[in-house]
């Protein structure tokens, strides 16, 4: 059975009701009229293995088990590495090379994201332009390959081996989260600014609607007409 409070809110909600649709009704018209279709986003993966230089096992050690450990360290650590400036400087100091020039704040934004499963090494882009997110793949690569001595003093100046495992294929991505949630996040903000001000306005309301408020007052109610049952006089 509804609380008095329920039945409270439900009356509010039914007098005020307009103020409540109102602007809901403001944002979806204008989100409606404003509304531009996401652009397209593309994405790639990369995948690569990486070793020590020298596979040659060291006397007295089970030399397989030791470089497949190595290998997992030298991939953590080349994961920690894509994340940084100074790998998207280098990047782009490739891509300026070969006449495509994009910052290193573009080639940050386009790497998204950097992972590793265990001797496997993910690097994961997206961006609007599929040519451009090519070149940018294929720089990673040369990086990854050619520069990666700097990082990797343990090695003595030596480059660790750094295999690509696939030809990278570019796709479309599906929309992210924030654009299929927009409106829907809108309308709600919407109908929670139209509750408040139905609520604001019952709470300033100068006009006396309902025996019970004038019994809260004090005032003793000897009768109450009901609405829409006043006889006209003639």
């Amino acid at each position: 059975m509804p609380t008095m409070e329920s039945k409270q809110l439900w009356k509010v909600a039914r007098r005020w009701w307009w103020l409540i649709a109102l602007p809901v009704l403001v944002v979806g018209v204008y989100s409606a009229v404003t509304y531009r279709a996401p652009a397209t986003s593309y994405g790639l993966t990369l995948r690569y293995t990486a070793g020590q230089p020298d596979a040659t096992p060291q006397p007295g050690y089970y030399g397989p088990y030791y470089r497949w450990l190595a290998s997992e360290y030298i991939v953590g650590a080349l994961k920690d590495w894509v994340r940084t400036g100074d790998f998207a400087e280098r990047v782009s100091a490739v891509l300026q090379a070969r006449g495509l020039a994009i910052s290193p704040a573009g080639v940050a934004g386009a790497i998204t994201a950097s992972d590793n499963q265990r001797s496997l090494l993910l690097v994961y882009l997206s961006g609007s332009d599929p040519e451009k997110l090519l070149a940018i793949a294929d720089a990673v690569t040369t990086v990854l390959r050619e520069q990666n001595a700097a990082v990797f003093p343990q090695l003595g100046g030596q480059a660790t081996v750094v295999t690509l495992l696939d030809n990278p294929g570019v796709g479309p991505q599906p929309p992210g989260v924030r654009a299929l949630l927009d409106l829907p996040l809108r309308l709600a903000l919407a109908l929670a600014f139209g509750v408040a001000l139905a609520l604001a306005a019952h709470y300033f309301d100068p006009f006396v609607r309902e025996k019970s408020e004038l019994e809260k007052m004090g005032v003793r109610v000897i009768a109450e007409i009901p609405r829409g049952k006043v006889e006209s006089r003639e």
